[in-house]
């Protein structure tokens, strides 16, 4: 099974075999509290009449794809990950690994889960993604990271290749050497990375649509080209961009008509 599948997850994961995938990258529902609105969004050139003003003075128009929604509540928001993650962890191969992305206020819980799933000497990162977007509150710090949990299937014997990995621009350059400089520093555990631009080629109208550049970290150090990836909460369908990018295989499940719609279209496939 490869591609775009469109359905539940969990009877869909309990289908696949043992050690199916080498990595999964999984982005499920935050637990929020509120009703979310999935809107795509399409932004085409326009004339005086466009509702929006883009580099240079120029007008865009915005026209609405397709809408839904959802409550993202759960009563038990463990126990609705629980048998997902198991599944997970039966289908990673056994030198494979899985991104698990989280909202701040369901890190620590989920954490606590995946020690007793994995065991905790599978613990291998806690990666914070740090963006500058949104709203700023002045009564707390504003929130602008999510947390993204790393497991592997063997700590001994598990895949990570940190040369594969783009490297970025020293945040000090003048503290290092011109070698050092002109080659770049490896990603660290805190990784800034801003958001899918609204007007840029990347942005499918999703909402909830993470960064190619942010995912493509993960690809690359922890699987290799012709491995499969494996998205069970696919949304807009960024980790089988990626993956198709670097030569990898993929399969991505959502529930949403709308996301799989979508996902084919980014993707090119039937």
């Amino acid at each position: 099974m490869e591609g775009v599948v469109l359905g539940d997850n969990l009877p869909l994961l309990r289908e696949l075999p043992d050690g199916y995938a080498q990595m999964a990258y999984a982005d499920p529902p935050f637990n929020t509290g509120r009703t979310q609105t999935r809107r795509s969004l399409q932004t085409v050139g326009a004339g005086e009449d466009g509702d929006r003003t883009g580099f240079g003075g120029r007008r865009y128009a915005t026209k609405l794809l397709g809408e839904s929604s959802y409550r993202d509540t759960f009563d038990d928001y463990l126990g609705f990950l629980e048998p997902r993650l198991v599944e997970l962890r039966r289908i990673l191969h056994p030198t494979g690994t899985l991104y698990l992305h989280l909202d701040y206020r369901e890190a620590h819980y989920v954490k606590l889960l995946l020690d007793e799933i994995f065991g905790r000497e599978c613990f291998l990162n806690e990666l914070i993604w740090a963006y500058d977007y949104g709203a700023k509150p002045r009564r707390k710090w504003p929130q602008k990271h999510d947390t993204i949990l790393v497991y592997v299937k063997d700590p001994r014997g598990y895949h990570f290749d940190s040369e594969a990995v783009d490297r970025e621009p020293y945040m000090a350059p003048g503290l290092v050497t011109p070698e050092k400089q002109a080659k770049g520093k490896r990603p660290v555990s805190v990784m800034w990375h801003t958001i899918v631009s609204p007007t840029g080629r990347e942005k499918t109208g999703y909402p909830t649509q993470k960064p190619e550049g942010l995912l493509r970290r993960f690809v690359q150090a922890s699987s290799r080209p012709g491995d499969l990836c494996l998205d069970p909460f696919a949304g807009s369908g960024t980790l089988g961009a990626v993956a198709a990018k670097l030569g990898r295989r993929y399969l991505l499940i959502d529930e949403s008509p709308e996301a799989a719609r979508v996902m084919r279209e980014r993707l090119g496939c039937p």
